[in-house]
């Protein structure tokens, strides 16, 4: 629609002449987005972008849709059409539109607050309920859920990891490596250069949308660390590593905050700069290849990347990749030049024109980026991790957050802070600072969180009916407050806040967040048993709410070779549902025994780093064993 009607002068002079145009950037305004999406899936059956909606001046809307040709064609009104016939209705019967407005705005209101009144049982049978749904919709040939198009959904993984975890149901886990294999083998994996693609137009992960999301990175880069954790197959360790290195590449600001996106058109060709094509920057032609590595790299190559001379791209029907090749692990061979190879194409191909860059950098999806560093940090034991990590979570406290008032903005972007934020930056930078502090033990990190967490129920919390708003309460240009619980592309606000009300509860002990969780899972209840495949990521939650949780303090320096061994014992496992406190006797001390009163009692014995495990807080007997902690552990 960009270039077929807002780019078409006749249309913008319809345009401008009877309406007045708002552009909205739905990853800045999700909550502007989320309200008019509603409308459009509640009024046509389906919803997605580009959309356009049509308001009264009181905000209300009374018309919407997706795409809309320039003119009438596919068996649908053109662009030009509907603007014409709502003006002359606008101009003609003003007074029935609004009329109609009003009361789909309250059919709206109405069904955003329908499960405020439905109380259910949440047990396990929920979590058996979901398996069995994605044990049904599992592609067993290629990996997946459903059929094509297939998209990236990491919080899928998060629940049947999990899941197998306490059931030790080997399906859950085998259908989740399946699928990240088959993944980072396709072309929807960036074989040159790391980083996944937005999602496969095909059913076996070959023709990607060749957009570049940082919020799929962060995601995916976590399932393959606990992947790696669960089979110590270093497969997923190393596409975790090409994802994190592409995100410090190529999506990371000077100051060290994350961008977040590339389109996924590019330039064909420089002399032509205006006309772009999808994936123009990653595909290639044999003959390029064979220029570049020369023979018997290049042979070696195409074999394993599945290379052909005349394109490998069969099912081609605008004829866009026409001669080209998506490169994806055809054969599991290696050769001794391959990374050599890599280097190659990767060096040349930096001199293409590279796909637009998105370069705003959001709170919320720098959080799920600061965890994934974070994790990759503890799990890979790789400092530059950590540094990244440190230097985005700093980036954020500087550039977005008022110290004075612990609150939150949503967007930089060129020097500028701006929006404030909403459920999701709170709690995803919460988790991140979670994630920092069982990294680095830095307790001005647990104390942000705890500080970012009270905010978060201060701002957002329906106290009455239980769970989170999206948005902060006042804002009149809203026409709907509304609640967010769907884990798709993303993990939902409310799922991510149920995950940090649990772990801070663990870590402090508190009746504060305890009481939380439980008025958080009494008001989403009914979404989760009623729709338990919608919220992956509340199922984990609800997984750690109903399984016992573990409790690991150490007591000892965070430098001694002694500590970091035990770090490292507990690091290579997965261990859901546990927390980690050092009880460090530095200068911060004082502070985390405010925090977590329990530390002043767990300490070292006879001047050794010890480890207290504790499952529902009560503990075992406190062991400087390091072979008697990997056994406590099992």
């Amino acid at each position: 629609m960009e270039r077929e009607s807002f780019e078409n002068e006749r249309i913008a002079e319809l345009l401008n002449a009877h309406f007045i145009p708002v552009k909205v950037d739905r990853e800045e305004r999700p909550d502007v987005d989320r309200i008019y999406m509603h409308f459009v899936q509640a009024t046509t059956g389906s919803g997605g972008w580009p959309m356009s909606v049509f308001l009264t001046p009181a905000l209300k809307p009374f018309y919407g849709g997706t795409y809309f040709p320039p003119g009438n064609q596919y068996g649908r009104p053109g662009f030009m059409t509907v603007l014409q016939s709502l003006a002359q209705a606008w101009q003609n019967d003003r007074s029935r539109i609004e009329e109609s407005a009003a009361g789909v705005l309250e059919r709206l209101k109405e069904y955003a607050d329908s499960d405020k009144s439905s109380v259910r049982t949440l047990d396990y049978a929920i979590l058996d309920s979901a398996y069995q749904y994605f044990r049904r919709t599992f592609d067993s040939a290629h990996g997946g859920f459903g059929s094509a198009p297939k998209f990236p959904r990491p919080s899928v993984f998060n629940f049947l990891f999990r899941y197998w975890k306490h059931t030790h149901n080997e399906e859950a886990l085998e259908m989740s490596l399946k699928t990240l294999r088959a993944m980072a083998e396709g072309g929807m994996n960036d074989q040159i250069g790391g980083g996944f693609h937005r999602y496969s137009v095909d059913e076996r992960w070959f023709l990607p949308h060749f957009e570049k999301m940082l919020y799929d990175q962060a995601q995916l880069a976590i399932s393959y660390l606990e992947a790696f954790q669960i089979t110590r197959d270093s497969f997923f360790a190393d596409t975790a590593r090409k994802t994190l290195d592409y995100v410090l590449r190529d999506m990371t600001d000077p100051q060290g905050g994350f961008y977040s996106a590339e389109d996924a058109d590019s330039v064909i060709d420089p002399a032509h700069p205006h006309d772009k094509g999808e994936g123009a920057f990653y595909v290639w032609t044999r003959q390029e290849i064979d220029g570049l590595l020369g023979h018997p790299a290049a042979a070696k190559f195409a074999e394993r990347y599945g290379v052909r001379s005349e394109g490998n791209v069969l099912q081609d029907p605008h004829q866009e990749f026409s001669g080209k090749n998506i490169l994806y692990l055809a054969k599991d061979i290696q050769h001794p030049d391959l990374a050599k190879s890599i280097g190659i194409l990767l060096e040349y191909r930096s001199k293409r024109v590279r796909p637009h860059l998105d370069d705003k950098i959001l709170t919320a999806w720098n959080g799920l980026m600061i965890s994934a560093f974070a994790k990759a940090a503890q799990v890979l034991d790789d400092e530059r991790y950590a540094k990244a990590a440190r230097r985005a979570a700093d980036f954020v406290v500087t550039k977005m957050y008022n110290d004075s008032a612990g609150t939150l903005l949503r967007r930089y972007r060129e020097g500028t802070a701006a929006i404030p934020g909403f459920l999701d930056d709170y709690a995803f930078f919460t988790e991140a600072m979670l994630d920092m502090y069982e990294t680095e033990f830095d307790v001005r990190d647990l104390d942000l969180a705890i500080s970012l967490t009270r905010e978060m129920m201060a701002l957002f919390e329906d106290r009455e009916n239980g769970g989170f708003f999206s948005t902060a309460p006042g804002d009149e240009t809203l026409v709907i407050r509304m609640k967010d619980d769907y884990d798709g592309a993303e993990p939902s606000g409310n799922s991510v806040a149920l995950l940090n009300l649990l772990r801070l509860a663990r870590l402090t002990n508190s009746a504060e967040f305890q009481t939380a969780v439980e008025r958080t899972l009494g008001g989403l209840a009914a979404r989760i048993s009623q729709q338990p495949v919608a919220v992956p990521q509340m199922l984990a939650g609800l997984d750690e709410y109903l399984s016992p949780t573990r409790q690991i303090i150490l007591a000892g320096e965070r430098h001694s070779e002694q500590t970091r061994a035990f770090i490292k014992v507990l690091r290579t496992r997965f261990l859901p549902a546990t927390t980690l406190i050092l009880a460090d006797t530095d200068k911060d001390y004082a502070r985390l025994a405010q925090l977590v009163p329990e530390v002043t009692q767990m300490k070292q014995i006879n001047d050794q780093t010890t480890a207290y495990v504790c499952e529902n807080f009560a503990c075992q007997l406190p062991t400087t064993d390091i072979k008697q902690f990997d056994r406590l552990l099992q």
